[in-house]
């Protein structure tokens, strides 16, 4: 079993790779998650993504490429995996079906969490942060106890930068220009949509059923 799945910040994508990953018996394996083990373990990828990254640059396809080749290489990927984050490009779809067939590996269930951008400004606008102990809220769903004050220490709620609206919308609009040309090149028989402004039990509902209609999984009972 392979699945990709895609969305916009704020979609809910963490919370549906964790349940995927805990529901399928396989790893959720994120770009970001690779990037910090490479460059932990000191591999040669590791110090060009991590000299790269310090730079703000960006890491190019083929490394990219690389790091998702060992990582799914690996013990616990032997029944499946799902990737958060990749493919990121038309030439890393590319890279990576090669990779599949090359494997002999089943072709991948591609799941798109579609939301509207209004409500995605709307989640991410509504996040606190504690400057203290990093806990996250969000006034419409994990409001505190006490508004404004963290449950854990007293410490006043902040607004992080990123979570401004400007910033949110470029994001929204970085997303929708990078991921678009992706999704065009996975065909409507792969891609499946699946609508991410529900409650989070039912976005997982029919994320499982996408799943499960790209016949990569036996029926949920």
């Amino acid at each position: 079993m392979i699945l990709l799945l895609f969305g916009p910040p704020g979609c809910g994508k963490g919370t549906q790779a964790a349940f995927l990953a805990e529901r399928f018996s396989i790893p959720a394996i994120s770009t970001g998650e690779m990037f910090r083990a490479e460059c932990k373990a000191g591999t040669d990828l590791g110090r060009i993504a991590c000299q790269l990254i310090s730079k703000g640059a960006l890491v190019s396809d083929e490394i990219v490429d690389q790091m998702v080749a060992r990582r799914i290489s690996q013990a616990d990927c032997r029944e499946g995996f799902l990737l958060d984050g990749y493919p990121r490009t038309v030439p890393q779809a590319a890279a990576f079906a090669t990779l599949v067939r090359s494997r002999g590996l089943p072709e991948p269930a591609v799941i798109h969490l579609d939301i509207p951008d209004e409500l995605v400004v709307m989640r991410l606008t509504a996040r606190r942060q504690c400057p203290l102990c990093k806990r996250i809220y969000n006034l419409l769903s994990r409001p505190p106890a006490t508004a404004g004050i963290c449950d854990d220490d007293g410490t006043p709620l902040i607004t992080r930068d990123d979570d401004g609206e400007d910033v949110i919308r470029d994001r929204i609009r970085a997303y929708h220009q990078q991921t678009g040309p992706v999704l065009r090149w996975y065909n409507s028989a792969r891609l499946h949509h699946v609508d991410g402004s529900q409650p989070p039990d039912r976005v997982a509902r029919d994320v499982a059923n996408a799943v499960i209609e790209a016949s990569l999984a036996v029926p949920i009972t």
